[in-house]
């Protein structure tokens, strides 16, 4: 089996245009985050964390560019040949590069997949920034460095990243556990600490911190 190497295929108004790197990446890493808040409970001696949302997934990978090729001896060159067969190599960064700018078609920076091997990675070059590192005599670039970073695209109907809170559209009772307080409740059923209020107000509760497993809350609908 050959050796396979790494798309990058770049998103036009019809199709897409695909560039094949020279080389393979040694490395990539991707990088996956979440965002929360803090919510400051009365008694409590710090904030409770309440998550809001996951954030994209990022790819970042260097990749090495070369289009040198080494000069043949004069008596070597046959007829019609070049004595220099080198290309710019800034043609190949140009083309990474477009990745970056808005499609006048699209009206939208393109989405870009990188495929290798298992690695299918869908979304939009946020960061690419490239090195000239080594130039013929005439000054034509030869070899680069490339290095970019990448955001997924997630779709709508993608549930990964769905938050799991799901406020009641009726009343419910739930039964507090060892160690849960009001807020933990409110969490977890409005995806919102601060609606422990709520619930306190509901039940007559006047110190969220006057609460004892086994008793019974009811949740107003909302």
């Amino acid at each position: 089996m050959g050796l396979t190497k790494a798309k990058l295929e770049i998103e036009k108004e019809v199709g897409f245009s695909e560039v094949e790197v020279l080389f393979n990446p040694s490395e990539y890493q991707l990088t996956d985050g979440a965002n929360y808040s803090e919510k400051k409970i009365p008694g409590l001696d710090g904030p409770v964390l309440q998550y809001i949302s996951g954030e994209a997934t990022e790819l970042s990978l260097s990749l090495f560019l070369d289009t040198y090729v080494p000069k043949k001896p004069a008596g070597l060159l046959s007829f019609g040949s070049s004595e220099d067969a080198s290309t710019d190599v800034s043609a190949i960064t140009k083309q990474i590069a477009d990745a970056t700018s808005i499609d006048g078609s699209l009206h939208r920076p393109p989405k870009v997949t990188f495929k290798w091997g298992s690695l299918n990675f869908v979304g939009v070059v946020t960061k690419f920034n490239h090195t000239y590192i080594m130039f013929t005599e005439s000054g034509m670039p030869v070899r680069a460095k490339v290095n970019m970073t990448f955001k997924s695209l997630i779709s709508p109907t993608d549930t990964r990243r769905k938050s799991p809170f799901e406020s009641p559209d009726r009343s419910k009772y739930r039964t507090i556990r060892q160690g849960m307080g009001l807020w933990d409740i409110a969490n977890m059923e409005y995806g919102d600490p601060d609606m422990w209020k709520v619930i306190a107000r509901e039940n007559g509760i006047l110190n969220p911190l006057d609460v004892r497993p086994g008793q019974v809350v009811k949740l107003p609908a909302l």
